[in-house]
C-alpha cells in the first residue's frame, strides 16, 4: 500500500484529523494517509513570523515521515519548510499552496485567492512570483471578521468566504478563486462543489499533484529510456 503523510504545520489535532479526512477522499484504492501535527507553535498560522516559525517543525515531521511515507503533503497555505524538505527528503512533497496556485492558473487563467488572514497577504503575492505566476495573480481577498473567530464557526466561514470569492470574480476579473488556508479545508471543500464557478481546495490540490509526482517521478523517463 502507498502511504502518504500529511503534515498539519499548526498545533490543532481537529484541524490535522479535518484534513486528513479530505485528503483520504480524494486517494484512490491502495492508497493510505497519515496526518502529523506539531507539537509547538500556534493553533492556527496567522502571520508571517508564525509562518517562518513553523517551517523548522515541518522538516523535522517530515524527515520522521519519510522512512515510512511514499509522499509528503505540507498542509499550511503558506508551505513553510517545503524547500528545504524537498530537499532532504528523498521523497515527492508538495504544498497546499504550489499545488493550489498551479491548478488555479492551468491554461493560463487569472487567479484570486480568498481568506481570512490579512497579515499573510504579502506572503501569497510572493509565492505568486516565485512559481512565476505572478501576471496571472489578480489579488487576495480578505473576509472581515477575526480568523479564529470565523474557524470556530463553519457556517459563518462558509458565508464570509463565499462573499469574499464573489469578489475576486467580479471585482477583480479572476477565472478561478483558491480558499486559503489548511484549516480552511473543510470550507474549500464545501464551496468547492457548491458554487458553479471554479474554486479551487487546496488539499484537493495537493493530493492530485502528489499523486502525478509519485507516478511520474522526476528523471523516471530518462532512467528507463
Amino acid at each position: 500500500m502507498t502511504h502518504i503523510t500529511l503534515i498539519n504545520p499548526n498545533t490543532s489535532q481537529a484541524t490535522t484529523v479535518m484534513m486528513t479526512e479530505i485528503a483520504r477522499k480524494y486517494l484512490p484504492e491502495k492508497f493510505s494517509v497519515e496526518g502529523v501535527t506539531a507539537t509547538s507553535g500556534v493553533p492556527m498560522i496567522l502571520n508571517d513570523g508564525e509562518l517562518a516559525a513553523a517551517a523548522g517543525g515541518v522538516v523535522e515531521m517530515g524527515l520522521a515521515a519519510a522512512g515510512v511515507s511514499d509522499g509528503l503533503i505540507v498542509s499550511a497555505f503558506g508551505d513553510p519548510g517545503l524547500q528545504r524538505l524537498k530537499a532532504l527528503s528523498g521523497l515527492p512533497v508538495v504544498g497546499i499552496c504550489e499545488a493550489s496556485m498551479y491548478e488555479a492558473a492551468a491554461g493560463g487563467r487569472r487567479f484570486g485567492i480568498a481568506t481570512v488572514t490579512p497579515d499573510l497577504v504579502v506572503s501569497f503575492a510572493a509565492k505568486a512570483e516565485t512559481l512565476g505566476l505572478a501576471h496571472l495573480f489578480t489579488g487576495t481577498r480578505l473576509t472581515s471578521d477575526d480568523p479564529l473567530v470565523l474557524a470556530a464557526d463553519p457556517a459563518r466561514l462558509h458565508a464570509a468566504l463565499a462573499i469574499a470569492v464573489r469578489e475576486c470574480f467580479e471585482r477583480d476579473g479572476a477565472e478561478a478563486v483558491i480558499i486559503g488556508g489548511g484549516p480552511l479545508g473543510q470550507a474549500a471543500d464545501d464551496l468547492q462543489r457548491a458554487l458553479s464557478s471554479p474554486v479551487i481546495a487546496p488539499i484537493r490540490s495537493a493530493v492530485e499533484l502528489l499523486l502525478s509526482r509519485i507516478a511520474h517521478p522526476p528523471g523516471a523517463g530518462a532512467r528507463t529510456k
